[in-house]
């Protein structure tokens, strides 16, 4: 399997001085299809590295599996084009497909607003806190160091204030089912977590947010307008925007502190 996230490439930059060729590198984005017992369920166009993680976040958090004792045999092939899936049981391919917003969307065969149970957390964080919480998501060495145009999540303990996991992808989408494949091969529970996020928060990312748990989701960025809507029913703290020295939130600020 392909583990190269960040490509080799060359290009002419212009500054003040004039032009100067450069050395560097771009981000990895390729087509994996899914197979599942032999028929083929999707394709992600995504970042050819730790893509099975990216296929076991996406079978759970699409409600396709459970656990890890559901999977009889992955194998994502060489060029990370191809990855096959064995369940330990039959399967029936989901007859609605819906793609999901935004540049570089993702997909999924749910309603994004449906079946889902408001949580319920007694989490409590300082904001500093969650400001901090981000200087570990991209840090040196990792593929937005080395070629940029790459997003990042991340699953952070508010109780012992450490960053459990972390991921990368191209699509924002595959990077929260990149981190729940991580949690899921590695026994890593994410109920009653926080879920930090580079980019936009969307209605399907909230739906993947709330099934793993996480009273507490936030971005460096934007939420949609139906995200929102979605954390406010589902007793979830939606933080958009966290810069240095601020942050915006959108649902249940008692969460950080907000009286």
């Amino acid at each position: 399997m392909s583990t190269s996230g960040a490509i080799p490439t060359r290009w002419l930059e212009y500054r003040n001085d004039g032009w100067q060729p450069k050395d560097g590198a771009v981000i990895g984005e390729i087509l994996m299809t899914i197979y599942i017992n032999g028929v083929e369920l999707t394709a992600i166009m995504c970042t050819p590295q730790t893509q099975d993680l990216l296929v076991l976040g996406f079978l759970k958090n699409e409600g396709i599996i459970t656990g890890m004792d559901d999977i009889r045999v992955l194998h994502v092939s060489a060029a990370g084009c191809c990855a096959d899936v064995w369940l330990s049981r039959a399967f029936v391919t989901p007859r609605r497909t819906i793609i999901t917003s935004g540049c570089g969307g993702g997909v999924t065969f749910a309603d994004p607003e449906g079946g889902i149970s408001p949580l319920h957390s007694g989490i409590r964080l300082h904001p500093e806190t969650l400001r901090r919480a981000f200087r570990g998501l991209q840090p040196p060495g990792s593929l937005y160091a080395q070629a940029r145009g790459v997003h990042a999540a991340g699953l952070f303990d508010p109780h012992d204030e450490v960053l459990l996991a972390r991921v990368e992808d191209v699509g924002r989408h595959n990077a929260i089912d990149k981190l729940t494949g991580y949690c899921l091969k590695h026994s890593i529970p994410t109920g009653d977590r926080v879920l930090l996020v580079t980019g936009r928060i969307s209605s399907e990312m909230m739906r993947k947010a709330a099934l793993m748990g996480c009273p507490v989701v936030a971005s460096r960025t934007s939420p949609t307008s139906l995200s929102v809507e979605m954390a406010r029913a589902w007793n979830i703290t939606l933080v958009g925007y966290v810069r240095s020295g601020t942050m915006r939130v959108y649902s249940h600020p008692e969460r950080l502190g907000y009286n």
